[in-house]
């Protein structure tokens, strides 16, 4: 399971909820996210960069084939962040679309997608990293 952490602050006049910490796994994600947070509102990078959601679109997905439990979230504002040693999250496009699903025991894969329609698999990824719980 995730470390939970539900911790609300106040800056300026603006409040955040701060979800669960998502340590990176893969290469892709130690050099390019560093470690996460995640909830069903948005996604925190290391570097401080975030992506909000605007809405939550679905609990099943397509992975290589197979209807897996996961969570399809429309991006707010699509974009496509500098992150970690100058690299983008998704480097071929605004990221309009991030999927997450269980990658095996303990992990987390979230991938991102461009494009103006909902993905319906993980085929038309532009990126994906892995991530401990």
């Amino acid at each position: 399971m995730p470390a939970t952490f539900l911790v609300v602050a106040a800056q300026g006049g603006q409040a955040w909820a701060e979800g669960d910490t998502y340590t990176a796994y893969s290469n892709t994600a130690q050099s390019i996210t560093g470690d996460i947070t995640m909830d069903d509102f948005s996604i925190t990078f290391a570097n401080g960069e975030a992506l909000a959601f605007s809405s939550l679109l679905g609990d099943h997905f397509i992975v290589d084939g197979k209807s897996v439990n996961a969570s399809v979230y429309k991006v707010e504002t699509p974009a496509d962040p500098e992150l970690e040693n100058g690299n983008k999250l998704c480097g071929s496009g605004d990221v309009s679309y991030v999927a997450t699903w269980g990658a095996g025991e303990g992990l987390t894969e979230v991938a991102v997608f461009t494009g103006g329609k909902a993905p319906s698999s993980n085929s038309d990824m532009c990126a994906s990293y892995i991530y401990q719980d």
